[in-house]
């Protein structure tokens, strides 16, 4: 009787060990920032993601607008997370900072991601997404297959064109950023760069009108108007004698394997400028 008791004990045990380990995969996820959306989206297993934020809808922001249709949405805020019971939250290394500490404060497990700065970054978050929601064979699968596709594109031979990015009160992506390292492998030498701004930085319009690069890439205009904004309207742009190229902020803000498609818009560019040439 009590050899039994002992093995009733121990299956009782081992049943419950298991469970545990089950239990250990995030049921009930919400993510509350915008790249951590479009790669859970990408990873999570069918009704393990429960919501994403509201900007994860936009197509200005978002290039799995339609997708997340399928999402309810969140603003970020900690009372509304709280109240989606959530066992595991994605979050911006840089986003509502005051979420992410109440929810930990309230044994909420939190995950951070910090933003891609390079194109070994995607893949590194791919992984680490698929580790945070218990879908690392899948997550591995699309790393391995955007490394694979990235590794596919030849390197480009002969002169690199100077590319500029400029945003926003004058602001432009240097070679080791991730924008900048599309550039890049699209074949391009990165304005930046050359100015002493390998990080990027923020470069006066006279600046640029003087460098004259062969190519301006400029985000897409946004609904309203911002001083900041101004200087992307300034008259001078048009003594730029280069190319003009516009894109959106979301083919490549977000570490995603989109950017292949930036880059190859961006060498289809370099090859129209070698041909007018």
């Amino acid at each position: 009787m009590v050899r039994w008791v002992y093995y009733t004990l121990a299956a009782t045990l081992a049943l419950s060990g298991a469970a545990a380990c089950a239990d250990a995969t995030p049921q009930r996820v919400v993510s509350i920032n915008l790249c951590t959306d479009q790669l859970a989206m990408m990873i999570a297993a069918p009704e393990q993601l429960v919501s994403v934020t509201t900007m994860a809808r936009d197509p200005r922001a978002s290039v799995m607008a339609e997708q997340a249709r399928a999402y309810p949405t969140n603003n970020g805020l900690a009372e509304e997370i709280y109240l989606l019971d959530p066992d595991l939250v994605l979050a911006g290394q840089f986003s509502a900072r005051a979420t992410v500490s109440m929810m930990r404060r309230l044994g909420v497990e939190v995950v951070e991601f910090a933003p891609a700065q390079s194109l070994e970054d995607i893949s590194a978050n791919m992984v680490k997404m698929g580790e945070a929601l218990g879908r690392a064979d899948v997550a591995r699968e699309m790393a391995d297959d955007f490394t694979r596709h990235l590794s596919d594109i030849n390197p480009t031979q002969g002169r690199r064109p100077t590319a500029a990015t400029y945003a926003v009160n004058g602001y432009t992506s240097g070679a080791q950023s991730l924008s900048g390292e599309i550039i890049d492998t699209a074949g391009f030498a990165t304005l930046a760069a050359q100015l002493g701004l390998p990080e990027g930085g923020f470069v006066p319009l006279e600046a640029l009108v003087m460098a004259d690069p062969d190519l301006v890439i400029s985000g897409a205009d946004y609904p309203g108007t911002a001083r900041a904004e101004e200087v992307l309207s300034h008259p001078a742009l048009t003594r730029l004698t280069g190319g003009h190229m516009p894109m959106q902020d979301k083919d490549w803000i977000c570490g995603l394997p989109s950017v292949l498609d930036a880059i190859g818009e961006l060498r289809a560019e370099r090859e129209k400028l070698e041909q007018d040439k």
